[in-house]
Order: C-alpha cells, then sequence, then structure tokens
C-alpha cells in the first residue's frame, strides 16, 4: 500500500553555483561523507549531487516534514540501483509513519535532476 509519494527538479546549476560559494561548507552541511566520496569520483560531481539534492528533498516530501539533510542518505544498491537510508528523526518519521520501503528514482543530465520516491506499508 502506498502511503506518500514525493518528487523535486533541480537546476544543476544551482547546486554547482552552491559548491562554487560555499565549497567545503555547502557539501559538509547537506551531504554524509559517503556521499561527497561517491559524487567527487564521478566524472561530472556536480550532476550526482544535485541528483541526491532532489533525492533527500523528494523523501521530505513523501514523509510530509522537513528534515535534517545528512538524516536521509542517498546511496546505492548490489546491482546500482539508487537506496534511501535514514537515520535520526527521519528514521522516527518513518517508523512512526510504518514505512516498509522506500522506492527511489533518480535521473539526470546536465541541466536538470529530478527524483521521485514512493512509500509504501
Amino acid at each position: 500500500m502506498v502511503i506518500g509519494t514525493g518528487i523535486d527538479l533541480i537546476q544543476v546549476s544551482r547546486i554547482r553555483e552552491a559548491v562554487g560559494r560555499w565549497n567545503d561548507r555547502f557539501l559538509q552541511r547537506i551531504y554524509t561523507p559517503r556521499e561527497i566520496q561517491y559524487c567527487q569520483r564521478k566524472r561530472s560531481p556536480t550532476v550526482h549531487f544535485a541528483g541526491r539534492f532532489a533525492a533527500k528533498e523528494a523523501v521530505g516530501k513523501a514523509l510530509g516534514e522537513t528534515l535534517p539533510w545528512k538524516d536521509v542518505e542517498i546511496g546505492n544498491g548490489r546491482l546500482g540501483e539508487p537506496k534511501v537510508n535514514l537515520t535520526g528523526k527521519a528514521k522516527k518519521l518513518s517508523q512512526g509513519r510504518g514505512v516498509k520501503r522506500i522506492l527511489l528514482s533518480l535521473s539526470h543530465d546536465r541541466s536538470y535532476a529530478i527524483a521521485q520516491v514512493i512509500l509504501t506499508k
């Protein structure tokens, strides 16, 4: 049973500007060390940072709450599929709502990144 959905679209240039302006301060505030390491290994890190930013926003929308950025970590499963790992407030909120599974889809190009989340019971 679906109990929540969320979607977010972001311009990659917004993340590029934030990284350019705040550099490590921005990255450390928004992303976990694993997310930073993953994105920085990519040929176009900013595109991957944007995708993860959109995913964090989409999770918050699906749960209906503003969440601490690092309470939502976006990783990858065995086959490379995007996975959501919740901690802290986000984890407590999802458990309280009976979330059993979080489905995440990400897509991006040079200009935009989009993420969609579906919460199931």
